[in-house]
């Protein structure tokens, strides 16, 4: 059972970098070489957030039926990307829409504070 557990272990690392499989850590989305874009990479904070603002507010969260925030502000966020992103730790807005859909935007570092062997797609 132990060499069968292995085995698929090294099945499903050698297909992880292509597969549609999303990873259970941030960081490892750097092992996806197939995914990688010059035009989803910023060099600076700002226009990274900037991205990420752009796609929130198309896809805005739901609101509950009492009234009262469901999430944490758009300010808050906005707050604690300009503080973690610069000093190499990753950012992920996952949350549910309007239509009850789920929204995930994520920025991965590189380098990467809490994965650094792993090296940048695009370097």
């Amino acid at each position: 059972m132990a060499i069968r557990i292995l085995q698929r272990y090294r099945e499903v690392m050698a297909e992880f970098p292509t597969s549609n499989l999303p990873p259970m850590m941030s960081g490892h989305w750097l092992m996806k070489r197939n995914q990688a874009a010059h035009e989803r990479t910023w060099t600076d904070a700002t226009a990274a957030l900037d991205w990420m603002v752009k796609h929130f507010l198309d896809n805005p969260p739901m609101q509950r039926e009492d009234g009262r925030q469901a999430y944490a502000s758009l300010d808050t966020r906005r707050e604690y990307v300009l503080d973690v992103l610069p000093v190499g730790v990753d950012v992920s807005w996952v949350y549910y829409n309007r239509p009850g859909n789920i929204v995930s935007l994520n920025l991965v570092c590189c380098p990467n504070r809490h994965h650094p062997d792993l090296t940048c797609p695009l370097a």
